[in-house]
């Protein structure tokens, strides 16, 4: 992705009109942000806070209320998890398509573990996640070291993780047999907010911190501008694109076990309906804050922005068919303002 941009001004830029107002160049410096630059920066958060108001205004009965609000967030919980796992990878130019057949294997592992082998929730989990640790080192090994197009070995390697749940769950619906304990992870309440709430909010602060204040991040964002330039400095690229695999494979596992345990029960395919959304919030991001840039915060905004539509248009009485076409339209928009972005920033 394009690095980020400075706020100095170019070189050709005509020098600003000082006469007879030379206190004033002092103690006021001209601002350096034009409509254009506003725009294209904090353009979708506007739209957000928009599109807010526009469904405020249109059912302002039951939108703009404190419970829709908790149900937005706890809806979104399990996509901002997997979003911003997604976005590591992005920003190091790196795609993973299996990340829908991790939610399941993810899901179809507890089901085997917990409810047909009787296997503590504790020690599942924990098995779960190496698991989960595996198929992310699989992924990167296989496209940092071999040399495997990004793309193509993700997209098989969530074939082979489809089959493994099918295998583990016998491809049967699940509604009962999981601990108490393990349900209560998603269902239960903090400070009067729901547990996935918390859990998102942990996961994207932990990212965000990751990829914004350490020299890993500023090394991944490297990575993504220019690969080359980074291993010439000396950067560890293929093991860092290989620890980009690790954390979307855990953030994906994390989902797969509280989409299971908010819901008690299991049923195969589990996570294929999070895979474009996760793609359409992280593609939305990076149309904001940093155009053409994927980052955390504007992945936050990208999530809630198609959770507000989610539930707006749903409470229009919307056909189903008619929202996918929305959120379909908004993934290619957003896909082209975020190249738009990235070019107006190179």
């Amino acid at each position: 992705m394009a690095e980020h941009t400075s706020d100095a001004p170019l070189a050709d830029d005509p020098a600003p009109d000082t006469k007879g107002h030379d206190d004033d160049v002092v103690s006021r410096p001209r601002s350096r942000m034009s409509g254009r630059d506003i725009v294209s920066r904090y353009g979708l958060l506007i739209a957000f806070l928009a599109t807010i108001v526009v469904f405020s205004i249109a059912k302002s009965d039951v939108f703009p209320t404190g419970r829709n609000l908790e149900s937005i967030l706890t809806a979104a919980g399990p996509s901002l998890i997997l979003a911003v796992g997604l976005t590591v990878v992005l920003v190091m130019q790196d795609f993973d398509l299996s990340i829908g057949a991790m939610i399941g294997l993810a899901a179809g592992a507890a089901v085997n573990f917990m409810v047909s082998n009787g296997i503590g929730w504790i020690p599942a989990v924990v098995l779960i996640f190496v698991i989960a640790i595996g198929v992310g080192l699989a992924n990167g090994f296989m496209i940092a070291y071999l040399g495997g197009s990004s793309f193509i070995i993700t997209l098989a390697v969530g074939t082979i993780l489809t089959g493994i749940e099918y295998a583990l769950s016998g491809q049967n619906t699940t509604y009962s047999g999981f601990p108490e304990a393990f349900t209560k992870i998603a269902k239960g309440e903090l400070l009067g907010l729901s547990n996935l709430i918390w859990i998102a909010a942990v996961v994207a602060i932990i990212i965000w911190l990751l990829l914004e204040r350490t020299e890993i991040g500023r090394y991944m964002y490297a990575i993504g501008g220019n690969p080359e330039a980074a291993r010439l400095s000396g950067v560890r690229v293929r093991g860092l694109r290989v620890l980009g695999f690790v954390i979307v494979a855990i953030t994906a596992a994390i989902v797969g076990l509280l989409l299971t345990s908010q819901s008690s029960s299991y049923a195969p395919n589990l996570g294929i309906p999070y895979l474009l959304p996760a793609f359409a919030a992280v593609f939305l991001g990076a149309a904001v804050f940093r155009p053409g840039e994927f980052n955390v915060a504007g992945t936050v905004i990208g999530v809630l922005f198609l959770g507000v539509i989610q539930t707006g248009l749903t409470m229009l009485n919307l056909e189903t068919y008619l929202i996918n076409l929305v959120q379909g339209g908004i993934l290619v928009t957003a896909v082209l303002v975020s190249r738009l972005g990235q070019r107006s920033a190179t």
